[in-house]
């Protein structure tokens, strides 16, 4: 091996240890700030898995000759990034998941790349056990604890959690990021092409653009703000139809509900024995099982249900922040200047809303961002030429 080539792979191996002690970090953290005991304890194994990765590269990187590696991420690893604040500890075991799944395919393309037996015979290892992370994390975010692999007595503690968290009815910031972010789109794409439009049949006059804009601003606030309103509202008016009907089938027949119940969860995986005490377990309370049974016919709880005047305030504001950007440059400067300035300023919003809407999802927020850029550029172009043409009908 060449001088150059143990640079680059001592380079390789201490990215990985540097990756794999982020990986401890954040589930330490997490760990430490998780109430469920079973999500907590399986988060610790994890904490201490990645710990066992970043020693075995460290091992292999004073062997190489290398010095020993020194951490140069935040103490808590991701746990405490802003994404992770504000989407909830369940949407960063989400985007760690993804994380996991990026790491099984950077590990993949180094088998074929670093050329040293005992690196490789480490990278075997970590892939395998990345494997079983994936797995794992999956488990955690949509059992919730995977109860069936619980010992009976901690499988019960689990379920006697899992019912009292029913209650509690803590808001998920996710949901209303997800909103805002939603407003935001749809204000900044519905103005821009009116200010676009109008720019262009009337060569950037800012009254008219003004008036167009402001006009447009409102009207799709009030109508974000109404739609989102009167959606919510549907929800909960359904839910409570759904619960209606619930409530009348367990007086009517309560063990027939229970039994439906029972196997709707034994087709989710969970075995018969713990489907039926799990079921025994929520109908000591009698609101508690119609809630079950109605959760299980829409999918969702009371508490998750969306607040309408919540929704309306929000979806109305949002879409006013987001339909006010293209229209901002209009009150300083008219003509082809303005329409400049108006155009850059709502590609760079373009931009930063769709890297923000990475704190929902799972892309990447440069890729996000420049979807949604490139989207508004075209939006803003075609709106533009239409004005364009137009405004030249009008003065013929």
């Amino acid at each position: 091996m060449t001088a150059s080539d143990s640079k680059q792979l001592l380079a390789a191996l201490e990215a990985n240890w540097q990756a794999e002690m982020e990986g401890y970090y954040t589930y330490t953290a997490l760990s430490a700030a998780e109430s469920d005991a079973h999500r907590r304890n399986a988060l610790r194994g994890l904490a201490t898995a990645e710990k066992h990765h970043a020693d075995l590269w460290a091992g292999r990187i004073q062997a190489l000759g290398g010095s020993e590696p020194k951490y140069t991420g935040a103490p808590s690893g991701q746990a405490d990034s802003l994404t992770n604040r504000v989407g909830g500890a369940d949407l960063a075991l989400r985007r760690l998941e993804i994380d996991e799944g990026r790491d099984i395919a950077k590990y993949g393309k180094q088998l074929n790349a670093l050329g040293d037996q005992p690196s490789l015979a480490i990278l075997h290892e970590v892939i395998a056990d990345e494997r079983e992370h994936y797995l794992t994390l999956g488990n955690l975010i949509r059992s919730r604890g995977a109860l069936p692999a619980l010992p009976p007595e901690q499988a019960q503690a689990a379920l006697n959690e899992l019912v009292a968290s029913r209650n509690k009815g803590h808001t998920q910031a996710a949901g209303w990021v997800g909103d805002a972010i939603y407003g935001i789109n749809d204000g900044l794409g519905s103005i821009f092409g009116i200010v676009s439009g109008v720019s262009g049949a009337t060569l950037g006059n800012s009254h008219f653009v003004l008036i167009a804009g402001i006009a447009g601003m409102v009207a799709s606030a009030l109508s974000m703000g109404s739609g989102a309103y009167l959606a919510a509202k549907s929800e909960r008016e359904i839910y409570e139809a759904e619960f209606a009907r619930e409530k009348e089938a367990v007086e009517d027949n309560e063990p027939e509900a229970r039994e439906v119940l029972s196997l709707s969860y034994q087709i989710r995986g969970l075995p018969e024995e713990d489907a039926q005490r799990f079921v025994e377990h929520i109908a000591r309370n009698k609101d508690q099982l119609i809630r079950a049974l109605a959760r299980e016919r829409l999918n969702t709880t009371e508490e998750g249900l969306s607040k309408p005047v919540v929704s309306a305030v929000s979806g109305a504001l949002s879409t006013a922040v987001g339909a006010f950007i293209p229209i901002l440059p209009f009150f300083f400067t008219t003509g082809m200047p303005a329409v400049i300035l108006a155009a850059v300023i709502s590609l760079l919003a373009h931009f930063a809303v769709g890297a923000a809407k990475s704190l929902i999802t799972i892309r990447s927020w440069w890729a996000s961002g420049f979807e949604m850029t490139w989207i508004g550029a075209l939006e803003g172009v075609v709106t533009y030429i239409i004005g364009i043409g137009l405004g030249r009908i009008g003065s013929g």
